[in-house]
């Protein structure tokens, strides 16, 4: 079965629950190595898990990242956010011992990547400004320029973060729209303020697809960016087969 889930407020809710395998049954069968799929069919059939030899659960020696690719880019005007609504095309995999390169890895396969440098601009809803000061923090302190709107640079300022400010899209210009246009920008940090992103908010991810330029929509995506870049740096990242990943797990 597919079971969908939902939390709000430190509860669970459950959505709804399919007769039929999700998408994330070929993605943790591929990390991990095993046909989850046909062994279920073969259970199905009237056969036991402990005689097709499959009684233990399998945690991998690495991490495996899932990105989903979403067709917005084709869409223009059309609102950029995520919903309980399926609107994504496919996904990709980034496996890596370390969760900040197989994150990485999985922006390089679902494009944009990473950057490495340049200024990034950020604008979040009130409830993500404090957290957003030790994301911004380490974005600073890995090299990068640090942009804002009025609001979220004043919040930044405070904590002795440098920030260079910029016009909101209503306020005048030169303003992230002109920044993204001449090529200032090479990441940006954008939480929406509700479910549906607000008129401003749209037309900066639609320039952002539109120019090929790192967004995130999620405080937890922009702090798994800052883990990614930084592991990047420190690391770099080596190119494997999957099937070198998936015999790890089954060392004897």
């Amino acid at each position: 079965m597919n079971v969908q889930y939902a939390i709000k407020d430190d509860e669970l809710f459950i959505i709804e629950v399919n007769p039929r395998a999700s998408r994330t049954v070929p993605f943790v069968s591929k990390a991990i190595g095993v046909p989850l799929a046909k062994l279920a069919a073969r259970v199905m059939a009237g056969e036991k898990l402990v005689d097709l030899g499959f009684t233990d659960e399998i945690i991998p020696p690495y991490w495996a990242v899932k990105e989903s690719v979403f067709p917005f880019n084709r869409f223009p005007g059309a609102p950029i956010m995520l919903s309980p609504e399926m609107r994504s095309t496919g996904e990709v995999m980034g496996l890596d011992k370390d969760l900040g390169v197989a994150f990485a890895k999985s922006q390089m396969a679902a494009k944009p990547s990473l950057p490495d440098s340049g200024d990034v601009f950020i604008s979040v809803k009130d409830h993500d400004k404090e957290r957003a000061v030790e994301i911004v923090r380490g974005l600073s302190e890995l090299g990068f320029g640090i942009t804002a709107t009025a609001g979220t640079g004043k919040i930044l300022k405070e904590n002795g973060i440098e920030v260079k400010s910029v016009y909101r899209l209503s306020e005048g210009r030169p303003n992230v729209i002109d920044l993204i246009k001449n090529g200032k920008i090479s990441l940006i940090i954008n939480t929406p303020q509700g479910t549906v992103p607000r008129q401003n908010e749209n037309q900066i991810r639609s320039e952002a697809l539109k120019y090929n330029i790192c967004i995130m929509t999620t405080i937890s995506a922009a702090a798994a960016a800052v883990d990614g870049i930084r592991s990047l740096r420190e690391k770099g990242y080596e190119v494997r087969s999957i099937q070198s990943y998936s015999k790890e797990c089954h060392k004897a």
